[in-house]
């Protein structure tokens, strides 16, 4: 199957217009009319990952190699490094983020993950309701997400409505309305605003609220008839 149909497919369950503005996601290496041998799934690119596939395979990636427009390509430095590799093998990429954010990973994240049935969303926010204390309730998503400890900003005692956003959604604090805001990449200042507003936050980790990308597109591909390699993503932070 061409790259094309391929694509095509993609922007039909999880149309690439829906991307945030400063977002990069789509064809972002390879030839739209090439024949596809090997489809991988990954939420990133790394060296590793690169080494182990095969010439001529289509890798389908969560977050896009190239952010911004790239100025030089020095290939020892990121990401060139990793492009000039996957050009020698004739790896090409397509990446789903943000758009996938919206159209799937926030909503299976809560029903399927976290077990809730959702109340309603607001663009990349999506609501639960719960009847939990917070204490209990942050145990439990720290056990659910596999997260060493969970590092929280602790509002009302009890909650009701939650909010969720994988991956990093502290700029959206402003436009949370719930008791709780479930998300990754929380820094020192989000915190503070989100302590101003009496509203509770619990950092679910980046990659730990992301890393169901690839086993909630392969049933897609299926489907489609074509048959696609999970790849074992790593998180590039360990825990000490």
């Amino acid at each position: 199957m061409k790259i094309s149909q391929i694509y095509s497919f993609l922007d039909e369950l999880s149309p690439f217009e829906l991307q945030e503005s400063w977002d990069n996601s789509g064809l972002l290496l390879g030839d739209f009319n090439q024949e596809v041998k090997k489809i991988v799934l990954s939420i990133d690119v790394d060296e590793e990952l690169i080494d182990s596939m095969d010439n001529d395979t289509l890798l389908i990636t969560h977050h896009p190699i190239i952010f911004g427009g790239l100025k030089q390509l020095e290939f020892n430095k990121y990401p060139a490094n990793l492009i000039q590799k996957m050009i020698q093998k004739n790896i090409s990429n397509i990446a789903m983020h943000t758009n996938f954010d919206i159209t799937h990973l926030n909503d299976y994240v809560v029903k399927e993950i976290l077990g809730y049935k959702i109340s309603n969303k607001d663009g990349f926010i999506t609501y639960f309701d719960v009847d939990i204390e917070f204490d209990e309730f942050a145990k439990k998503i720290s056990s659910v997400f596999g997260l060493p400890h969970a590092k929280c900003v602790k509002g009302a005692k009890s909650l009701k409505k939650v909010a969720l956003t994988t991956g990093s959604g502290c700029s959206l604090i402003k436009n949370v309305k719930a008791d709780c805001f479930l998300t990754g990449d929380v820094k020192y200042h989000d915190a503070m605003e989100a302590k101003s507003i009496n509203l509770s936050l619990i950092d679910i980790g980046h990659f730990e609220s992301e890393r169901f990308f690839s086993q909630i597109l392969h049933p897609y591909l299926k489907n489609l008839g074509l048959e696609a390699i999970i790849a074992s993503s790593k998180n590039p932070f360990t825990y000490i």
